[in-house]
């Protein structure tokens, strides 16, 4: 069975790189924009893992975050923070809230990618 990762960022470009490689991959890709658009994708789906942006209109990652974590069905959920929000201070927030990884950009793709099926496997 495939992978399910929602990819939740405010930068076309950043979706359109990440959603490539993560189809190479063989997983099946939900995007969103937004942390509202995330909410809404995540009311009927149950990813196995979300990799999401912090600053984000409407609502941000941390309060995504957040939902994630007071789900029930999505417990199983891994979630990744990728940010440029690369202050200790704010690492420590990130993974305080719940996040399994926290990784900021710029990004390699390729580390990306293995942090992420490390994650899952």
């Amino acid at each position: 069975m495939k992978k399910k990762i929602l990819i939740v960022d405010d930068e076309p470009n950043i979706v359109m790189t990440l959603e490539y490689t993560f189809k190479k991959q063989d997983f099946e890709v939900y995007i969103a924009r937004d942390g509202k658009e995330a909410l809404h994708i995540l009311e009927n789906n149950s990813p196995d893992v979300v990799l999401l942006d912090i600053m984000m209109p409407n609502v941000d990652g941390y309060q995504t975050l957040q939902y994630i974590k007071n789900q029930d069905r999505l417990k199983q959920t891994k979630v990744v923070f990728l940010t440029a929000k690369n202050k200790a201070s704010d690492i420590e927030k990130g993974l305080k809230l719940g996040a399994d990884k926290y990784l900021t950009k710029p990004f390699s793709l390729k580390k990306i990618v293995s942090e992420i099926l490390e994650l899952l496997n």
